[in-house]
């Protein structure tokens, strides 16, 4: 099983299954965002509250899941490269951190935007928009120092040892607004219980974040399509149709 997986994550084998789901990720990503875009910014109702000024969510929410997720996913990565020694590990670590980084910035400026018409400030250091901030730095601090490591193979370990001592903001962040009093609201979409927004406003924001995955998925392929392609250009396999 475990010669299975190390195959399939083999460079040669990921060019081919990435140029064969890029594709249909692209296709997906297309007919999620403009249903979740137009159900969010047009059908779906006024928040009783809030107005037409809670439709900001549905940029705000998948960018702060995307930015948990995308962590989540480096942590793994961080696993596999250091226990079982994946050749793509260290790949995903490098080319998710500036992803990340992005979609956590947007999910601040996001929130800000929200917090303004409804606390009566662009921030205040609540417990919840800190912790986001510190995985913000997390994310730049681990590009930093991937660029400042001459040395590739100790610079892929320590990287992965930094974003595994980072992993433990990822849990303060999600249960932050249940362990502190905050001005920030609990958590909108809920496994385990009824999710605390109408239906007619959570299929839209479902679209949205599953678009937004996509995306995630589409530039992290990309981006590490190119740079095996530049490392591993003599490799006879990168001649054939990749």
């Amino acid at each position: 099983m475990w010669s299975l997986i190390a195959n399939l994550a083999s460079p040669k084998k990921f060019f081919y299954f990435s140029r064969l789901i890029l594709p249909w990720l692209f296709i997906s990503f297309l007919i999620l965002f403009t249903y979740g875009l137009i159900g969010g910014l047009i059908f779906a109702p006024k928040d009783y509250l809030q107005g037409d000024g809670f439709r900001i969510i549905y940029v705000h929410a998948p960018c702060a899941f995307l930015s948990l997720f995308i962590y989540g996913t480096m942590t793994s990565a961080a696993i596999a490269g250091i226990v079982f020694r994946l050749k793509l590990a260290y790949l995903v670590i490098r080319h998710s951190a500036p992803i990340g980084a992005g979609f956590t910035f947007l999910a601040l400026f996001t929130g800000s935007l929200w917090g303004k018409p409804m606390w009566g400030t662009w921030w205040i250091w609540d417990a919840r928009l800190t912790s986001e901030l510190i995985l913000l730095f997390l994310y730049i601090g681990i590009i930093v120092f991937q660029s400042a490591m001459s040395e590739k193979n100790r610079s892929e370990r320590a990287t992965a040892i930094l974003v595994l001592i980072g992993s433990v903001d990822l849990p303060i962040i999600h249960y932050s607004v249940y362990w502190w009093n905050t001005l920030h609201q609990g958590a909108t979409l809920k496994v385990f219980a009824p999710s605390a927004i109408d239906t007619s406003m959570i299929y839209p924001l479902f679209a949205m974040i599953t678009a937004f995955l996509i995306y995630y998925a589409m530039v992290l392929f990309l981006r590490m399509r190119y740079e095996l392609a530049a490392t591993l250009k003599y490799h006879h396999w990168l001649r054939e149709k990749t």
